[in-house]
């Protein structure tokens, strides 16, 4: 099956390709810098952008399947807005390019929804992104996650750059919050089984999700464990979001225009509505634990952590 892949130089897109080549997939992918793609698998890698549609009619031509995993959370050099805006430009041209290619299915990876609260402008901007792509092709299935626990994961990069380089860790009021990570590897499981499963014959949004459930200050601590750290912890009676992302930003070392937008989702339980995806796909899943050393065996395989 020919299959286009966008953000193919990302974290999810890199591990995706290479198991639908496995598979047997005629794999294409569309990048803005096609010398970014460097994972094995790609037959041949068309340039082109999303925000501006360039390249899109010829990335989906005899394309079935497309994956869409890119955003836009990144600074923004060329004068297209901000992020939320530059997400429905992308969703919409994108949509138009399957639909004018003919194209069956739409994977989309986006994040979970709150239940009875409204969204932070972040998950709001992905639930956009999502209804657009659902209309897009007949067969169009969204996946919703929470954090992401690989060592290219940049929400999970961040959280073990902040936990090596803070003497004292502050735990804000979002700490009691609870949501379900899940470990890189079975998102891509997901991933791959979506793209071609016979159980979804309509559009469809599943949430994915490991099987811990753990509050946010559980996360950290786990993670600080992890690298063998003995950081005491702070609980703090406040969030601060917009003073507190700034600060994280910089003691990270990662763009704001990333950890101001993940950070205003903390302000609730990030949950999934139930485990219909596991039950469909027959997605083994890894526990947190397993996720997390996984996740730094291989950062450290290129990288050594200074905490370790």
């Amino acid at each position: 099956m020919k299959i286009l892949v966008t953000g193919a130089s990302g974290a999810i897109g890199g591990a995706l390709v290479p198991q639908l080549a496995l598979a047997g997939h005629d794999v294409r992918a569309l990048a803005r810098d096609p010398r970014r793609v460097v994972c094995a698998g790609v037959s041949d890698v068309v340039r082109g952008d999303v925000v501006t549609g360039a390249g899109l009619d010829e990335a989906l031509d005899g394309a079935q399947v497309a994956y869409y995993l890119v955003h836009s959370m990144e600074p923004d050099a060329t004068g297209a807005g901000a992020f939320a805006d530059r997400e429905r430009r992308a969703a919409d041209n994108f949509a138009a390019a399957c639909a004018r290619g003919g194209v069956r299915r739409i994977v989309y990876l986006g994040g979970l929804v709150p239940a009875g609260r409204a969204p932070s402008p972040h998950l709001r901007s992905r639930l956009r992104v999502e209804e657009t792509l659902l209309g897009a092709a007949p067969e169009s299935v969204a996946l919703r996650a929470s954090i992401v626990i690989s060592a290219a994961s940049r929400s999970f990069r961040f959280l073990v750059r902040l936990v090596e380089r803070t003497p004292v860790l502050p735990l804000p009021a979002w700490r009691d919050h609870r949501t379900q990570p899940i470990d890189g590897r079975d998102v891509v499981a997901y991933l791959l089984a979506a793209g071609s499963s016979p159980a979804i014959d309509g559009p469809r949004s599943l949430d994915i999700a490991g099987p811990d459930v753990l509050t946010y200050g559980e996360i950290v601590e786990r993670i600080r464990d992890a690298l063998l750290l003995g950081r005491p912890s702070l609980r703090l009676p406040f969030s601060l979001t917009p003073v507190a992302s700034v600060i994280a930003a910089r003691i990270a070392g990662e763009e704001l225009e990333l950890v101001g937008p993940l950070m205003e989702g903390l302000a609730g339980d990030l949950l999934p509505r139930d485990d219909v995806a596991r039950a469909l796909f027959g997605v083994r899943l890894h526990r947190f634990g397993a996720a997390v050393d996984r996740a730094l065996r291989d950062w450290e395989a290129v990288e050594p952590l200074a905490a370790r």
